[in-house]
């Protein structure tokens, strides 16, 4: 039996996962699960990192504690785009900030400035979003933090706490992917065009791919944690990009969907795809295992859903989500509709009174019921699934025949039944714990244990059960994505 542990950070919590691999089946058991709070700090919304890390070593601990003595690898993903610093010593400057920090607003104006999107889309062929970290770099420049010119090293979360275990620097292709600093045609860092916007250029690091044998544990920390120098790899380190490996798909044209606080919908293409319709559309090219391209768009996702419990949560409600989307699937569908996307939607707080003051601004009636304010969250997310799946084949020229969901959105049925309805085509659901199943499959690709890619599928779909839906209703479906596109 082959013991690997994937450590799995989201934006509101981690988790340590054990896989086992018995040479046919692979079996995850959590072995530690921890919350991950931002810390607003006079003014600014910071993660708290050095607690990021420690719940890594107390993961660790518990997983050998546990009887797992022989430890072959362990991994680590993360969200993208945010990033630490450190000085010419090593010591992290500053706790990292949260990509919903409010430092990066207006910044997309004040970059277009400096170099036109289009420009800056041909050379990197990526979804302009403003918490980009070239976005962060480029605020945290023209409001003279003083951080930024103390730096000596730029690591990404998931890079950071790797070389917290190892001492050694490097960064791993996925993550990168998604800074919007990689010039998508080398897949190296874009270096003339940082220069242009002021960023230093020698805080960055060697780039790595995913699977890579990146180091041991430091024997100080096997020596704290009473462990062997386990060997840590560096998988596809985006928590998306780990999510996609798992896809446990047959043969192509399928898009996929990795759902949780953000949903990310594409297609596996070997190479970018930049042009009009990819620049206009917004799409982004990032980066996946093997070097291939994730093309595809960043949407708002169930943190809308998330959100909004939570304010129920702190007002007394404690409604699990299962009964929540419970009353949303009984109440009348189809009376009003949100754009997932709208900016207003991308920070914290207050989110029930932001999705009725978007339908009162769009001429429509706001939700008032818990019920019915879910039933508008998932009725627009299915839709405009939809409109980003037409964009896909636009872009593309070609229709995608399925598409699979995977990540923990995979288990809300209502929502599932509902994209399946939306987009009229068949819908697979599963595996549950994709980012941590993708997260071990290359581990397991690092130790030489699986061949390629493909039999990593394979393996997913003979470990992991798959649910099957198919469209229903499609023709009111077809009039509810007509009223939505007039809406948004």
């Amino acid at each position: 039996m082959l013991n690997m542990i994937a450590f799995d950070y989201g934006a509101s919590s981690g988790r340590a996962i054990v896989g086992e691999y018995d040479g046919h089946l692979l079996k995850l058991g959590e072995f530690h699960r921890f919350a991950n709070e931002p810390v607003m700090t006079n003014g600014s919304l910071n993660w708290d990192i050095l607690r990021l890390y420690h719940e890594l070593k107390q993961g660790v601990s518990k997983c050998v504690k546990s009887g797992f003595n022989e430890i072959a690898s362990i991994g680590i993903d993360t969200w993208g785009v945010d990033f630490g610093l450190l000085d010419s010593s090593g010591r992290l400057l500053g706790n990292p900030v949260h990509y919903r920090d409010t430092h990066t607003q207006g910044i997309l104006e004040e970059a277009s400035e400096i170099i036109p999107q289009k420009e800056l889309y041909e050379r990197t062929g990526i979804q302009f979003l403003e918490i980009n970290t070239l976005f962060q770099l480029l605020s945290m420049k023209r409001k003279g933090m003083a951080v930024l010119d103390k730096a000596d090293t730029l690591l990404f979360t998931p890079d950071l706490l790797r070389y917290f275990l190892t001492g050694e620097k490097s960064t791993e292709y996925t993550i990168a992917s998604t800074s919007q600093m990689i010039d998508a045609q080398s897949r190296g860092w874009a270096v003339d065009l940082l220069e242009r916007f002021g960023i230093p250029v020698n805080i960055l690091t060697r780039m790595v791919d995913a699977g890579t044998m990146a180091g041991r544990l430091s024997e100080a920390v096997s020596a704290e944690l009473g462990t062997a120098r386990i060997p840590i790899v560096a998988v596809a380190e985006h928590d998306t990009a780990s999510a996609v490996t798992s896809v446990p798909a047959l043969g192509d044209r399928y898009a996929y969907l990795s759902s949780g606080t953000w949903s990310l919908l594409g297609v596996e293409i070997p190479s970018p795809v930049i042009n009009d319709s990819a620049f206009r559309l917004n799409y982004t090219n990032e980066g996946g295992y093997g070097r291939n391209t994730r093309l595809m768009k960043n949407i708002m996702g169930l943190w809308l859903y998330q959100e909004c419990k939570r304010e129920w949560d702190r007002a007394g409600g404690n409604d699990s989500f299962d009964v929540l989307e419970a009353g949303a699937a009984v109440v009348a569908p189809f009376t009003a509709f949100i754009d997932p996307d709208d900016i207003s939607f991308l920070r914290p707080g207050h989110m029930t009174d932001k999705i009725r003051e978007y339908c009162l601004k769009t001429g429509q009636k706001p939700p008032e019921s818990k019920p019915e304010i879910v039933r508008c969250i998932l009725e627009s997310l299915a839709l405009k699934y939809r409109m980003v799946l037409e964009g896909l084949e636009e872009i593309l020229g070609y229709k995608l025949r399925v598409l699979h969901i995977v990540g923990g959105g995979s288990k809300n049925t209502v929502l599932s039944q509902f994209t399946a309805n939306a987009i009229g085509r068949p819908v697979f659901a599963g595996p549950v714990e994709a980012t941590a199943v993708g997260n071990i499959i290359t581990q397991l690709l690092a130790l030489g244990e699986v061949g390629n890619l493909r039999e990593g599928r394979e393996l997913v779909r003979r470990s992991f059960a798959v649910t099957e839906y198919h469209p229903a209703d499609t023709a009111q479906w077809d009039e509810a994505y007509g009223k939505f596109r007039s809406i948004i």
